[in-house]
């Protein structure tokens, strides 16, 4: 299910993946990325390190070393560099949110810079395009972008930036990233991906993107208790020490009780994705076999518009998935209060499974079907969600 970093780069301080294995799987890789034995005293569990000064060598100044914690602290290296360990990049920035993570990007273009976005992706990045950014002077246009055709007649001599996120939030649509990638390269532009739904099963990287986005707040944290975002670069070039230096000059940078938590998450990554996805693929068979449901929007699912290309561009199917409920808004808004193992609440990626209307989370302008409601599939057994949803659809 789990492909392989693309190359060889540091595990951590004195071990390299060499070391242990020339190509090591990416479970081995998330265990052992970006730690070592604590040297002072022979912990095993990465230390906490909360301190938000450190003390400067003798000359003023260590360019290898921490003096501040907005410009580094020791859990958000180690963290940022098993985050490029584990997709395979160059570099990594942290950041206290995805959401900042988003905005660091958009930050580092200038005024009458193009940008191309989804016309259905996370709301709060079409959000933040809309209400800060194109207000600053950016330009915006929303396509549809599994769309190759609507991709290449929005690019212009200012596209700078395509920012895709596949699969869509909340109906799932696939974008093909090889093929997105070659239109922004020939226009001179950049391709970031926001793969937040698919770490480990989708390898945006190995599809020529340029920059990989995460709220690490999902399944890289994977337990619901810490909000966090992180850039990784194919690169370490201009545009990545552009973002290096808007998060620490702009400060929004996670604390490094969040990184160490995240980092801590990152080890059982793999296995906790192949839960998903396994559960998540039944739960998309209940479901669309159900007379009350109209449609299922998974791409597990041989009917999804799009499975060959998932099947093509992910090494599985994701636990995220969304179906449109027979009947209207009241009825879709009243079955989130019957589940009894899916909580009602908003995210994903934990090991609980959530259940969501997200028309009424995301505003007047969503263009999400009234009926429709989203599923973060976690890691209680798949039967017991079955039935949860078979009593909660029979009333």
């Amino acid at each position: 299910m789990f492909g392989s970093p693309t190359r060889s780069v540091l595990l951590c301080q004195r071990i390299t993946m060499a070391e242990i294995d020339p190509q090591p799987h990416l479970e081995t890789v998330a265990v052992h990325a970006g730690r070592g034995i604590d040297p002072a005293t022979g912990a095993v569990a990465e230390p906490i390190h909360l301190s938000t000064t450190f003390q400067r060598p003798v000359d003023g100044h260590d360019p290898s070393g921490f003096d501040y914690a907005r410009s580094d602290n020791p859990n958000r290296r180690a963290l940022e560099k098993a985050l490029a360990t584990f997709e395979g990049g160059a570099a990594a920035a942290a950041f206290a949110s995805g959401l900042a993570a988003a905005t660091a990007i958009f930050q580092a273009l200038g005024p009458n810079d193009h940008v191309i976005a989804p016309v259905e992706a996370y709301h709060g990045v079409i959000r933040l395009l809309r209400t800060l950014f194109v207000p600053w002077g950016l330009r915006v246009d929303f396509v549809d972008m599994p769309d190759p055709e609507a991709i290449k007649q929005a690019v212009n001599s200012r596209t700078r930036l395509i920012w895709a996120e596949t699969p869509s939030n909340p109906t799932v649509k696939l974008t093909d990233l090889a093929a997105v990638a070659e239109i922004a390269h020939q226009a001179g532009a950049l391709l970031v991906c926001d793969n937040t739904w698919s770490p480990g099963i989708q390898r945006p990287f190995a599809l020529d993107a340029d920059v990989v986005m995460y709220s690490t707040t999902k399944y890289f944290g994977g337990h619901s208790d810490v909000v966090g975002g992180a850039l990784i670069a194919r690169q370490d070039d201009e545009f990545f020490q552009r973002l290096r230096e808007i998060q620490t000059i702009g400060g929004a940078v996670p604390a490094p009780f969040d990184c160490w938590l995240v980092h801590r998450g990152m080890q059982t990554l793999p296995c906790r994705m192949r839960a998903h996805c396994e559960h998540a693929l039944r739960v998309a068979e209940f479901l669309a076999a159900h007379p009350r449901v109209t449609r299922v929007h998974y791409p597990g699912l041989a009917s999804h518009p799009q499975h060959a290309l998932a099947a093509r561009q992910m090494s599985a199917f994701g636990g995220m998935l969304s179906f449109e409920l027979r009947g209207d808004r009241a009825a879709a808004m009243a079955l989130p209060n019957r589940t009894r193992i899916f909580t009602r609440a908003t995210s994903l990626g934990g090991v609980e499974s959530l259940i969501e209307h997200r028309q009424s989370i995301e505003g007047p302008d969503t263009r999400t079907p009234e009926t429709l409601l989203r599923l973060s599939i976690g890691l209680e057994h798949p039967a017991d969600l079955i039935a949860d949803l078979g009593q909660a659809l029979a009333v």
